[in-house]
């Protein structure tokens, strides 16, 4: 698929190109034919000077140093939060924009938090660092936008059922190796994840905060879909549970408006939204599954349904499905690239 908005050649530096999030950056770079004029690959010290493939051609992954982005226009973090703050300042220093993926700088004031098909408009000023939202809250906002234009939003309720993916490719690796033992019978104790995976579902692993018993990723989602949305008294609240799918975060949405709302209106609008496809089939009992966002650019949406316990019309129910690693973070970076002038 070819960017929708024509953009100069760049010489592009992935970070974490061995990671579950930067194999898929480099993916899409070349899937939609981004006007790469040279790639530089950074990984971890024990990958230094192995290689990743990029249009055919090996790319010999580099180490990460201060001083490693002189030439570097667009530099493309798909790491921890310590590193991006460690390294981001340097890269923006030498003349690199920066989109990141991490929560570093989220929330900075200053720093825009961007979904392209939401608030673009936002990153036309911006400090040489443009953030990409937690999976979640990108999914989540690309079901939310077109809904609040036709009715503003007055409150949402979400529950999340994320997928390994979403805590990397090691975690993925061990929902395999954890459901092979589940079927062979055979013990295996959990290293990646707190919790045993095969077959069952948990609480978010990120911290709990004793005070609000709410959790880290909890608590970046619902000030993340405040600040893409620039709502930020929008009430939320959520909970976010680990399941044993392998890749693909979905969500159901309780949606409460400021006056009723026609599913019919709310359906069409979702189908004209550029990144949005409806999946809502009501007479096969078909509609967003993980197993078909899997790969998919579009977030998947469907359930749409007046709430039956909300009198007043002004609630909606839906249910939706999207890729964390390509919507929800590789694929949203690139399309945040593809913007920038």
């Amino acid at each position: 698929m070819k960017p929708p908005i024509s953009v100069s050649p760049r010489n592009v530096a992935v970070i974490g190109a061995t990671g579950a999030v930067g194999a898929e950056m480099l993916r899409c770079l070349e899937q939609r034919q981004f006007p790469v004029a040279s790639l530089r690959a950074f990984a971890s010290e024990r990958s230094v000077g192995k290689t990743v493939i990029f249009k055919g051609q090996p790319v010999t992954l580099e180490a990460l140093t201060t001083t490693a982005f002189a030439g570097v226009h667009l530099a493309l973090f798909a790491s921890s939060a310590a590193v991006s703050r460690e390294f981001v300042p340097a890269a923006v220093a030498q003349g690199a924009v920066v989109v990141d993926n991490s929560s570093a700088f989220r929330m900075e004031r200053g720093t825009p938090l961007i979904v392209p098909e939401v608030n673009a408009a936002a990153m036309l000023v911006h400090r040489g660092v443009i953030a990409n939202p937690n999976c979640v809250a990108a999914i989540i906002a690309m079901a939310l936008a077109p809904l609040h234009k036709l009715v503003p939003l007055r409150r949402v309720i979400a529950s999340t059922y994320q997928a390994a993916s979403g805590a990397g490719a090691a975690a993925m690796a061990e929902l395999e190796a954890s459901t092979r033992a589940y079927l062979a019978g055979e013990a295996f104790t959990p290293r990646v994840l707190p919790h045993p995976y095969a077959f069952n579902l948990f609480s978010h692993n990120a911290a709990v905060d004793a005070a609000s018993g709410y959790n880290g990723e909890e608590d970046k989602a619902m000030n993340e879909i405040r600040k893409v949305m620039a709502l930020p008294a929008l009430r939320i609240g959520m909970t976010c549970v680990r399941v044993a799918v392998l890749r693909a975060h979905s969500m159901s949405l309780n949606l409460e408006f400021e006056k009723p709302i026609c599913v019919d209106d709310a359906r069409r609008a979702l189908a004209a939204t550029r990144g949005v496809r409806v999946v809502d089939d009501r007479g096969r009992n078909y509609f967003p599954m993980p197993v078909d966002a899997s790969g998919a650019d579009d977030v998947l949406v469907g359930r749409i349904r007046t709430d039956l316990s909300d009198p007043s019309g002004c609630s909606l129910a839906l249910f939706i499905s999207g890729d964390q690693l390509r919507k929800g973070a590789a694929l949203n970076a690139v399309q945040i690239a593809e913007r920038l002038n």
